[in-house]
This record gives structure tokens, C-alpha cells and sequence, in this order.
């Protein structure tokens, strides 16, 4: 196990944390102020995440004011603050520690038997279905997931348990630095290439990652890289493939839930199949099962009876922004998803329907992420649409990148024509153009996916405000 944790949280601490309001940082702030430092924070804008921790007490500021770090022990921002930041100059000129999120957040991990999930696609939701069951199994642990937990409302949260389950991102190299007890391994794709320059590099940073794991090693078998390393290591493998430890068998789709069989292979000269139990999964996609499968085996491996696991997952309730649905408004479905990869799409799009959905048509609108990314990667969403009657999209959110001339949207929209030029795909750049259009041309039956990691979280509810405002203006006046 590795082991670089260089800041000590085992006695009380007065810890800043710029960029608090962010999706990673916000997390970190609820976990050390509910293990009782004292913590405060800036951001630039005011947001429901501020308010929520602030009614945990912590101190926030809106706006960087170089006085916030004033008698710190510690200072963490993530890796998108700039080092010319006026709370990291002021807070380095007066020799307070300065961590960044992978170093405070290794700091956390120290302080319990840390399992991680870890992967290209699926951290979060496995992550959450973990902890879910771990919940149910009276285990109490303590978590930091990338999104916030439906039931829970939040995605981070210090409790009594031995155990903290966390998300191990790869895209800055957090996964190396985490000191773990055990780790999921969910599939092993191409991204963040600017990071990591190469996908070999990529597939070589997952390797050391397990290398460094002393405890349970669960990887997916589905994923041919993941098979590949787990060849290599001592791993518990999961999946839908025959050759898998654990495999899910039977698979159906019904009423947006997912029903399967959980079958055993012990490992050995003399491996034995044995069916062990049926679960139910109120989510949908063989994505879903995958992610549900992980979780159990995990939570097998740390001594949860399969019973326990599969009655957790049964009544599991998902994480924001994962087939969120967002609202109905005269027969049309809004659903919101964290999609933004490729094989991400292809899986939300192709569980959109089951053998009880009545959609007419699935409309796909897509907002593609990060200049750097769309420079190199837009190719890859050719073929991402295929289940959606439309797709629709719009132009990039920038996530903090710097724009590259001639890389827009439309690099997505003419990957798409060009290998499909008989699928209907409209290229509408402006939000504004957006939601008009989206207002005025979904009709009774269609359901509308929005899709992406930046603001098109907010679409379905800003068409929604537009069909509904003009039928409002619509109405005779008395």
C-alpha cells in the first residue's frame, strides 16, 4: 500500500479551503468539518452547496480575500485554482502548508481502511451502491462520491465505521496517491489524454494503482484491459463473461429495473459454479448491472452476507444527474445524465428503453466537455448515438480549458454525419437556441436525454419553464 500522507487530521485543524463551492472540494470540506476541524472556505459564486455547508458551520466567504488564510494549519484547493490565487500567494508567504485535493484527500483516507472504486466510467454510481450497502449492513461508513446519494441528498459524509469508500479519480493522477485498503476496478478507457498523454500511459497507471493495494482487488472481466491487468495480479473478477468469479446471469430489463442472478466460480484447480441469489436493481442498463455486481462482490469480499448486499441494492435509490428524471410536462419526459464519454452515451442510450417503456422517440442532446478534450476525442462519438431517435448538440463547456480555434461542437456533429448521414442531427450552438427549440418541437411521447458534465444539468428544467411560460401567455385573458 502506498503510503505518502504527509498531513496529520488525527488532532483538531484550521484548514481553508479555496474553491469550496467545486464538486470535489465541497466533499472534502463536509468530511473534515464533520471530523471536527475547523474549516473555512471561498468561492466565487454563491450556490445551495455554500448554504449546506455553512449550516454545518463552515465559514465561508464569497469572493478571495488573502486575510482567509490567516492562522491556517493547512490550505487544499484543487488543481483548477490558479497558483496565482491571492489566498495560495498569501497562504505561502506565511509558510502555511498547502495540499492540493489528491494530498488532503489522502490525508482522509489515512485515518480509515479506505476502499476506493476506481475506472474510467461508472466511480460513482458503484461508489454509492458500496456504501449503500455497507449502510444497510450496519457498517456506518464514511464516504467521498462524486455526486450526491438520492435519500442522502449529499455525497460525503465522516461517520463511526472502520470503513471510507472514496472515488479514486484518475484524471490528475489521485489514484496514485491515495493510501488504500482495497479497490474496485470498473473498466479502463481513453481520456484525459492531456494528463496522461498516451492511453498505454493510461493503462499503465492502473496497473501501479492495484500494484499498491494490499487488500481486496476486485476488477470487472468485461473490460478487456481490466482482464488483462487483473491476468497479472490477485484479483477477484465480476462481470457478465463466463470466466468471471462473480457473474451476473439472467439478465432482464423491466419498469426502468434491472433483475439478474448472481453466480459464484470459487478459484482453483477444481472452480465450481454455484448460483448464490437473484437481486433486483431499481436502475436501468447493463451498465447498472455491471456497477451492482462490483459493489456486492465488494461488499462480499468485506464480509457482507450476499443476502444483505442484495436486499441494500434492491431499495438502492441512485445519484444525481445518472438517469435523473428531471420531469414529465404534456407527455414529455425530461431525464439528465452525467454521460460525457462515448461508451458512456452508448450506455445510457441503449437502457433509455426496456420492454415496458412507451417512448414514440428518444431525444438526445448532448453538450460536449473541455476544449482539449473535443481537440482529439471527437471523432470517438460517431457511433455514441445510435439508440437516440435525434441528438441534438450544442456547443462546449469549457470546464475551466482554454478554447482552440475551430474546436467546437460541430467537430461532434460532422463525426456523426459522416458515418451516419441518414441520422436526423441538429447543431444548435447557443442555449438560448436551445431551449427554444427543444420548447417548441418535443411532443406527447418523446423522451428527452440530456446529456454532459457541464451547466446542461439545468436544460431540462429551463425548457420545462419556456413550455410552460408560453402556454401561459397562450391563455385567453379575462
Amino acid at each position: 500500500m502506498r503510503n505518502n500522507v504527509f498531513f496529520d487530521l488525527n488532532r483538531p485543524r484550521r484548514i481553508h479551503v479555496i474553491g469550496i463551492g467545486g464538486p470535489g472540494m465541497n466533499a472534502i470540506a463536509q468530511v473534515l468539518c464533520e471530523m471536527g476541524h475547523q474549516v473555512s472556505g471561498s468561492d466565487i459564486h454563491e450556490s445551495e452547496v455554500l448554504d449546506r455547508l455553512r449550516a454545518l458551520g463552515v465559514s465561508i466567504i464569497v469572493g478571495h480575500d488573502a486575510a482567509a488564510v490567516q492562522d491556517c494549519d493547512a490550505v487544499t484547493a484543487s488543481t483548477a485554482i490558479p497558483a496565482t490565487n491571492i489566498e495560495l500567494v498569501a497562504a505561502a508567504a506565511q509558510s502555511v502548508t498547502i495540499l492540493n485535493r489528491a494530498q488532503m484527500l489522502s490525508a482522509i483516507c489515512a485515518l480509515k481502511q479506505s476502499v476506493a472504486v476506481a475506472g474510467t466510467h461508472g466511480k460513482t454510481t458503484t461508489s454509492a451502491m458500496l456504501m449503500h450497502i455497507l449502510a444497510s449492513a450496519g457498517r456506518h461508513p464514511s464516504f467521498v462520491i462524486g455526486g450526491d446519494v438520492h435519500g442522502l441528498d449529499l455525497g460525503a459524509g465522516w461517520r463511526s465505521g472502520q470503513h471510507l469508500v472514496v472515488e479514486a479519480d484518475e484524471s490528475d493522477s489521485t489514484h496514485l496517491a491515495l493510501p488504500l485498503f482495497g479497490s474496485i476496478l470498473t473498466n479502463v478507457d481513453v481520456d484525459h489524454l492531456d494528463h496522461f498523454a498516451t492511453f498505454d500511459k493510461i493503462i499503465e497507471s492502473f496497473e501501479m494503482y492495484l500494484g499498491n493495494i494490499d487488500g481486496p482487488k476486485v476488477v470487472c472481466a468485461d473490460d478487456a484491459v481490466c482482464a488483462k491487468i487483473a491476468s497479472k495480479q490477485s484479483c477477484r473478477t465480476y462481470g457478465l463473461v463466463i470466466d468471471a468469479d462473480v457473474r451476473a446471469i439472467n439478465v432482464t430489463f423491466a419498469d426502468g429495473s434491472s433483475r439478474f442472478d448472481i453466480e459464484t466460480r470459487e478459484t482453483g484447480s477444481n472452480a465450481q459454479h454455484g448460483l448464490v441469489g437473484s437481486v433486483i436493481v431499481p436502475l436501468r442498463g447493463e451498465h447498472n448491472v455491471l456497477n451492482a455486481t462490483a459493489a456486492l462482490t465488494m461488499a462480499m469480499e468485506l464480509g457482507v452476507e450476499f443476502e444483505v448486499a442484495a436486499r441494500a441494492l434492491s431499495s438502492f435509490g441512485g445519484v444525481a444527474r445518472r438517469f435523473d428524471l428531471r420531469g414529465v410536462d404534456q407527455g414529455v419526459t425530461f431525464v439528465d445524465d452525467y454521460a460525457h464519454l462515448p461508451n458512456e452515451i452508448v450506455a445510457v442510450l441503449r437502457g433509455a428503453r426496456d420492454a415496458t417503456d412507451k417512448w414514440d422517440r428518444v431525444v438526445a442532446v448532448f453538450q460536449p466537455n473541455r476544449f482539449n478534450r473535443m481537440s482529439v476525442m471527437s471523432g470517438a462519438y460517431a457511433d455514441a448515438f445510435g439508440d437516440a431517435d435525434v441528438v441534438v448538440i450544442t456547443d462546449i463547456y469549457s470546464s475551466g480549458t482554454t478554447p482552440i480555434p475551430g474546436v467546437t461542437g460541430k467537430l461532434v456533429v460532422d463525426a456523426i454525419k459522416d458515418m451516419h448521414p441518414d441520422k436526423r442531427v441538429e447543431w444548435i450552438a447557443q442555449r438560448e437556441d436551445l431551449v427554444s427549440y427543444l420548447a417548441s418541437t418535443l411532443v406527447d411521447g418523446d423522451l428527452c436525454i440530456s446529456m454532459g458534465c457541464g451547466d446542461v444539468a439545468h436544460l431540462p428544467d429551463e425548457v420545462i419553464a419556456l413550455r410552460q411560460s408560453g402556454r401561459a401567455n397562450e391563455a385567453p385573458k379575462r
